[in-house]
Parts: structure tokens; C-alpha cells; sequence
């Protein structure tokens, strides 16, 4: 038997997880998990990589412990954010989350000097101040200079257990750098931010080898033989591998901190209504393009938590939302005012008050505003994404943390009038292991994976009913528009 380890690092927390095939069923077992977030030194909030590093040897230690002497590895992560590298291999400092404000207003000055459409049509990605276009737009010149290498976080990864320096595409395309016809980093977009092309690795493809563990960790550390395969390491591609679709007419919401909403399609799309739209064609794995929306997702909830103590549970907060009639207060949640405010809570209030609404004081009451407005902005993408793509949607798999979601997950069914299909909430570090078990020769292809996902584990199913309140998604446009 096999066995697979997936590296699955997100914004708050990061997992090992051990993957094996057992009597025809794919069997996950959690072997580590850790606390990630950024925190503000030298000038910007920043994220602690060499926490992250040591995290990922504890957890290969324990593998160790568990008796297995050998396995191979897949990393994903974030998207976006990079670490400047010198020409020795050492970090030029920890790198900043896209979260900071450094970036604040920046597309517009970008976009001054260099139209929107023109990059639009070069790269088909969406229009977001935290791309890494505008991080290294007004990233320290010097520090650019300084660097041999820009490295994405799973690259930095890869790099820092392997020595070996790649570029893996579904992550590399968020950068809204690479060239949909070129297949390359845009050349004119670098030089119009005097950076030099070979300042970023090889570009490679998900499900290709990437090295063995450098012989000097298992010196400092007793860890097993690692074989480490370049999976599709951006969280939302292993995701969107990871999810149990049948079928041709599906869309995907990958639901966590973010949530990531669209089709997994053979050719992008960046016609005049997706630019509009703001629609983006993230690579995906095995030649396919992630056509979605970006949506703030539960970063909102995930704040109202923290900034009350973390006194009630999600699955309490959700229960303390469904005590309260939906629709009565409403938020725009792609406003950038909830991109990282000072007090979640109190943002939610202004806006409420700001637009006339009545202002949301209970954890309930703030939860189902969040909910609400969530499900408003999932069916009104949904309904433009239909438009967009002049495909029919039959059917929506929700994947990640948000599917355990019940109250959001009926509620979207209910306002997209579709089937909705929840499960599994691991669905990252599945794809992860599905990438590494189809580059071992274990299964054939991505609908072997999917039809295996399948058997593996429990997918629950809600049948969109009859809303009560039938002006919420108009009322929702309103707000939108003003």
C-alpha cells in the first residue's frame, strides 16, 4: 500500500494529511495540524515561513513515527503571495500578506499607465488589489533587484525541501502575469514593472515530479523517504480536482475563507461581458481553466468569531442565524471595507446604517446577515455565470469548510434554484492526493478521482425550495448597483 501526504496550508490553519487506497476507497487520516496567520512586523502584516517550514518537519516526523518509511508529497496553499529569494537560497525577509494595505488603490494607477482591458485580454484574470501584479507593483525596488528568484509560497516550499525551483501554473496564473496565448509570463507586463523574466522559475505543470527531501533534513530530522510531486498548489485547482462532479453542466463553490465560485472549463473565456464582470480563467490542472468569482466567504464569519471570544461554535453561530427572518439587513460582501477592517463587527453595522437598513446587534443577527448576503451573491454570480458562459448550471458541489454549512448551503439552493450537493469538506487535500495518485499510475485520470471521491465519502444533497421571501435577490441588485 501506497501512501500520500498532503501538505494543505491555508490562511488560518495548515494540515498533514495521509492518504491511502483501501478496499477501493480513498482512506484520509490527519496526522498534523497548526495554526497559520500573518501578524504586522517591519512595516506590514506579514506571514512567519520559517514557522510554516518547521510545522511541515514536525508533521513529516510523525508520519516517521507512525512506521511508514516512505511516501510522497504534494504542497498547496494560498494564492498570490511570494517570497524574493537571493542567489545563496535565503529569503529577503518574510513575505507580506496579500491582506495588507499596500496595495490599497493601486489597480487604478496601474491601470492608468496600462488599460484594463489590454491586461484583461493578455491574462484573463480578475481586477483584485491583492493580485500579485500590484504587490510587486509597489513592491521595494531594491529587494527586487536583490532577489535571484520570486517564488510563490508552495514553490518557496517545494524549494526550501527539494532545492529544486519551479513555477507551478494553476498558481502561478493568479498572479495576473501569465499570457493566456503565450503560456508564459508576459513579457511586456514584467518590463512594465522593470522586473527581469528569469527572475521567476520554469513554469510546471500539476502532477510532474518534483524531488526528494535535500539529504541535509534527514540529518536534522527523522523523517521518511519523500518522494515531492508538484501538485496543483493552489488550494482552489486542488479543490476543484478534489470536488465529486458528474456530469457536464456543474459549477463549483469552493467555500472556506474565501469562496470561489465557477466551472471548470477546456478554454477561457474573456469576452467583453466576463471583463465586465470581473470574471476570471485561473489554469487549472490537466489543461483545464477555473472560470469563477472571487467572494469574500467566511472571512466575515471567521472575524465576528474571533472579535467575540470565539464564545459560540460555527455550528452554533449558524443555529443562532436560522432564530432570525432572512433578508431584513444585507451586505454588499465584496465591498473592500470587509477586506480587513479594524472591527468586523462594527463594519457590518456601518454599512448597515449607511444604507438605511436596520443594524444587526446579536451574534445571530450578524451571522444571518452574513449568510443571507453570502447566498444572495453565490445565486446572483451563478445566474451571470450562466450568462457568461451560455452554459446551463444543473447542478452546484460546494466543497471545503463552508459545505458542514447546512443554513447556507439550503439557503443558496433555495435562491439559485438548483440542486446543491455539499462534501467533502477536505476537499483541497483531497485533490492534493488525487494529483499524486494519478502521477503514481494508482488511477487513470481526474473523473477516476472524482468517481472515487464519490465512494470515499458522505455528500449531502439539498433540494432548493420555495422562499418565503421573493425580493430578496432584487433587493440584493439594488444595493449592488448603488
Amino acid at each position: 500500500m501506497k501512501n500520500y501526504v498532503a501538505i494543505d496550508i491555508g490562511a488560518s490553519s495548515g494540515r498533514l494529511l495521509l492518504g491511502n487506497i483501501r478496499d477501493g476507497k480513498l482512506v484520509l487520516s490527519e496526522i498534523h495540524r497548526f495554526k497559520n496567520g500573518f501578524t504586522f512586523r517591519d512595516g506590514h502584516d506579514r506571514w512567519d515561513m520559517d514557522s510554516l517550514i518547521h510545522e511541515i518537519f514536525t508533521g513529516l516526523e510523525k508520519v516517521k513515527q507512525m512506521g511508514i518509511s516512505a511516501c510522497t508529497l504534494g504542497i498547496d496553499t494560498w494564492g498570490v503571495d511570494y517570497v524574493l529569494v537571493d542567489s545563496a537560497g535565503n529569503k529577503l525577509g518574510d513575505p507580506v500578506s496579500y491582506r495588507d494595505s499596500r496595495t490599497a488603490g493601486k489597480i487604478s494607477v496601474l491601470t492608468s499607465e496600462y488599460p484594463k482591458d489590454y491586461i484583461y485580454k493578455k491574462t484573463g484574470i480578475q481586477f483584485l488589489e491583492l493580485n500579485t501584479l500590484y504587490q510587486l507593483y509597489v513592491e521595494d525596488k531594491n529587494l527586487i533587484a536583490a532577489a535571484d528568484k520570486i517564488l510563490l509560497i508552495p514553490d518557496y516550499i517545494g524549494f526550501i525541501l527539494t532545492g529544486k525551483q519551479v513555477a507551478e501554473t494553476t498558481n502561478s496564473s493568479t498572479t495576473q502575469m501569465l499570457n493566456l496565448r503565450e503560456q508564459l509570463f508576459d513579457s511586456d507586463l514584467l518590463e512594465h514593472l522593470g522586473i527581469d523574466p528569469c527572475k521567476f522559475a520554469e513554469l510546471r505543470d500539476a502532477g510532474t515530479h518534483l524531488g526528494k527531501l535535500k539529504p541535509e533534513w534527514h540529518e536534522k530530522f527523522d523523517l521518511p523517504e519523500t518522494d515531492v510531486t508538484t501538485v496543483a498548489t493552489h488550494d482552489t485547482a486542488s479543490a476543484v480536482v478534489g470536488t465529486p462532479a458528474k456530469g457536464e453542466n456543474w459549477a463549483f463553490l469552493s467555500s472556506g475563507t474565501w469562496s470561489l465560485l465557477g466551472m471548470e472549463l477546456r478554454t477561457p473565456i474573456t469576452s467583453e461581458l466576463a471583463f465586465q464582470e470581473n470574471y476570471t480563467n485561473e489554469w487549472g490542472a490537466y489543461g483545464t481553466y477555473r472560470f469563477l468569482k472571487n467572494i469574500m466567504g467566511l472571512w466575515i464569519v471567521q472575524e465576528i468569531a474571533r472579535l467575540t471570544g470565539y464564545k459560540y461554535s460555527f455550528s452554533e453561530m449558524a443555529q443562532l442565524a436560522e432564530k432570525e427572518e432572512f433578508f431584513v439587513s444585507i451586505i454588499d460582501v465584496n465591498d473592500d471595507r470587509f477586506n480587513n477592517p479594524d472591527n468586523m463587527i462594527e463594519e457590518i453595522q456601518a454599512y448597515c446604517r449607511d444604507t438605511g437598513q436596520p443594524v444587526p446587534e446579536s451574534i445571530g443577527e450578524l451571522t444571518n446577515c452574513v449568510y443571507g448576503s453570502l447566498a444572495l451573491c453565490y445565486a446572483q454570480a451563478l445566474q451571470k455565470m450562466k450568462e457568461i458562459t451560455s452554459k446551463e448550471i444543473d447542478a452546484l458541489y460546494i466543497v471545503g469548510g463552508g459545505s458542514n454549512v447546512a443554513t447556507l448551503n439550503q439557503l443558496t439552493a433555495n435562491l439559485a434554484g438548483i440542486k446543491v450537493y455539499a462534501g467533502p469538506q477536505e476537499a483541497t487535500a483531497i485533490g492534493n492526493l488525487s494529483v499524486q495518485l494519478i502521477t503514481e499510475g494508482e488511477i487513470g485520470s481526474v473523473q477516476d478521482a472524482r468517481d472515487l471521491i464519490r465512494e470515499s465519502f458522505e455528500i449531502k444533497e439539498f433540494i432548493p425550495e420555495q422562499m418565503k421571501e421573493t425580493k430578496a435577490l432584487e433587493s440584493y441588485a439594488a444595493l449592488i448597483r448603488n
